[in-house]
C-alpha cells in the first residue's frame, strides 16, 4: 500500500462494484480486482474483495431467490467448483497475467461474434447445452479463483440463451455465490487472509450493500435491449483492461 489515498479510492470504488454485480450488473464486477491491482499484488486484491464478496452475496441470494435458472445452475455449479478445485492445485504455477490476456482475448472475440451476429438478423435462442456448460463452467470458476473474473466465461455460454433480464442476473448471482464461498479454504490454506485486511473489507462491506441495492434497481428498470448492451459494453471495456494489465505484468 504505497499510496494510501489511492489505495482507499481504488478499495472504495471496487466495493461499490461487487455489490453492484450481486444486484444484477455481473460484468462490472470485473472492474474491482484491476483497480486494486493499482496499489497491491492480484492475488492480495482478490483475497482482500472475497469478504466484500461474501457479504454481498447474501443480499443478492435474497433479492433473486426466485429469479433464477435451474438447469443452468444444474450445469454451471459442479463444473465451477471443478474449476476452483484446479485452480487452488495450479495455485503455485499459474500466471495471473497470461490468465488476464486469455480472459480479455475470448472476452473481445466474444463481443465481436455478437456484434456480428447482429448483422446476421435475429437467433433462435441456444440451449442450456452440458458439453458448452461444463467447458465454460469450469474456465469460469478456474478464472474467478485467481482473479475474480469469472464474468467473461459466464456470458459466453449465458448470453445466448437470450435469457429475461432478471433471470441472467440471478442465475449469475447465485451461481458466484456459490463459488466465492468454495474459494474461502483454498485461499486459507495459501495464507492469504490477514487480520488487517479483513478489517479493511469490514470497513468495505458497507459500501458493497449500497452497490448491490443500486445495481438491483438499475437492472429493473433498464430495458432489456439496454440492459444486455450495457453488459456487452462493459464486458469490452474490461477485456480491454485486463488485456493491458496482463501487458503490464
Amino acid at each position: 500500500m504505497s499510496d494510501p489515498i489511492l489505495f482507499w479510492a481504488a478499495a472504495l470504488v471496487a466495493a461499490f462494484f461487487v455489490g453492484a454485480s450481486k444486484g444484477g450488473l455481473p460484468a462490472v464486477a470485473l472492474l474491482s480486482v484491476p483497480l486494486l491491482s493499482l496499489t497491491m499484488s492480484p492475488l492480495q486484491g482478490a483475497a482482500l474483495l472475497l469478504p466484500v464478496y461474501i457479504i454481498s452475496d447474501i443480499y443478492g441470494l435474497w433479492i433473486y431467490r426466485r429469479s433464477f435458472s435451474a438447469r443452468n445452475l444444474a450445469i454451471l455449479i459442479p463444473a465451477g467448483l471443478l474449476g476452483i478445485l484446479l485452480g487452488w492445485l495450479l495455485a503455485e504455477r499459474t500466471n495471473d497475467d497470461a490468465v488476464r490476456i486469455a480472459i480479455g482475448m475470448v472476452g473481445l472475440g466474444f463481443i465481436g461474434l455478437r456484434v456480428w451476429s447482429r448483422f446476421q438478423g435475429a437467433r433462435q435462442a441456444a440451449g442450456a447445452t452440458v458439453p458448452k456448460g461444463v467447458f465454460w463452467g469450469g474456465v469460469s470458476g478456474f478464472t474467478s479463483f485467481v482473479a475474480h473474473a469469472g464474468g467473461p466465461a459466464f456470458q459466453i455460454y449465458v448470453l445466448p440463451q437470450q435469457l429475461p433480464k432478471l433471470t441472467f442476473a440471478g442465475t449469475s448471482t447465485i451461481l458466484f455465490a456459490i463459488l466465492n464461498l468454495s474459494k474461502v479454504p483454498p485461499y486459507m490454506a495459501l495464507g492469504l487472509f490477514h487480520p488487517g485486511e479483513m478489517r479493511i473489507a469490514a470497513v468495505l462491506a458497507p459500501l458493497a450493500l449500497v452497490g448491490v441495492w443500486v445495481g438491483y434497481r438499475l437492472t429493473r428498470i433498464l430495458p432489456e435491449r439496454i440492459f444486455f448492451v450495457l453488459v456487452e459494453i462493459t464486458l469490452f471495456i474490461i477485456s480491454v483492461l485486463l488485456i493491458r494489465e496482463g501487458l503490464r505484468g
